[in-house]
Parts: C-alpha cells; structure tokens; sequence
C-alpha cells in the first residue's frame, strides 16, 4: 500500500514517474524488515499497475458519486488494491482482500475510509458473485469451512 501511495502520489503531484524497483525495495527495506516474500509486494504493485485502468472503471462504477481523482491518495491505492486482489489475485480469498482492505483503510485512512472501502469493496464482490464470476480459490473455501465444523 505504502509503495502503491507513492507511485501514486508522485504520478499526480509531480507528473513524473519514479524508479519501481528502488521505490519497492526502500519501502520494503523501511516498513516490511523481516518479511517473508518480498516478492509479494512486488507482484501485488506489478498487479495493480497491470489493471490500473480497469480497476479505476470499476471503482468508479461502484462510488459514481467519487471520481477516482477525487477520492483521497489513501483511500484510492487501498481500493485499488482491494480491487485487484479481489478480482485478480488468484490465491487471496475475496473475503480476506476485503477485510484487509478496510482494515488498512482504518488504520491509514480518515473518519469514515472502513466503511467506504467496505461499501466499494462489497458492492463489487455481490455483483461479481451475481455474475458467476468466482475465483477458484473462493470455491474451495466453503468446503474448508465445512471441514472445520
């Protein structure tokens, strides 16, 4: 996310571009110091980026009232990842992407950023489930669930 705020923030402020891979490799060096895959972050940022202009669409399809520019540099890189792990990410859960969403729009975002991100995040995910649009491994959750009980 952090990575993800900065590419973004340097994009619309500055006009410019920056270095992807020192960008990565200093954020996952000074937030993410112990971590197990720095590969993740790598490959959720490619990810993103990647579907930039489809998941803006359907941010903007699911918060019409918030045009993407408008929506504030924080809130916007949490959904859009949100997004992307929501409809892109084969090995993250939807459930999970959007608890961790709103989780991350609590703790970085505003006042009511949680119950935004939710709003989105779950809107979009009812009208992927009405579509049929279901990934993989959120079949296999259910009967894991069961498994449990």
């Amino acid at each position: 996310m952090q990575s993800l705020y900065e590419w973004d923030f340097n994009r619309s402020t500055r006009g410019g571009e920056v270095d992807i891979k020192e960008l990565i490799r200093r954020n996952v060096s000074e937030f993410g110091p112990g971590l197990d895959d720095p590969l993740f972050v790598k490959e959720l940022f490619d990810g993103v980026v990647s579907h930039l202009e489809e998941i803006d669409t359907l941010i903007s399809k699911f918060a019409p009232e918030w045009p993407i520019e408008q929506i504030t540099v924080v809130d916007r890189n949490i959904l859009r990842l949100g997004a992307y792990e929501l409809k892109f990410s084969p090995n993250i859960p939807a459930k999970v992407a959007i608890n961790e969403a709103i989780e991350l729009a609590k703790t970085y975002g505003g006042e009511s950023s949680g119950k935004f991100v939710n709003g989105v995040l779950g809107a979009m995910f009812k009208t992927m489930l009405a579509q049929g649009e279901v990934k993989e491994v959120d079949r296999q959750q259910p009967a894991m669930e069961e498994k449990r009980e």
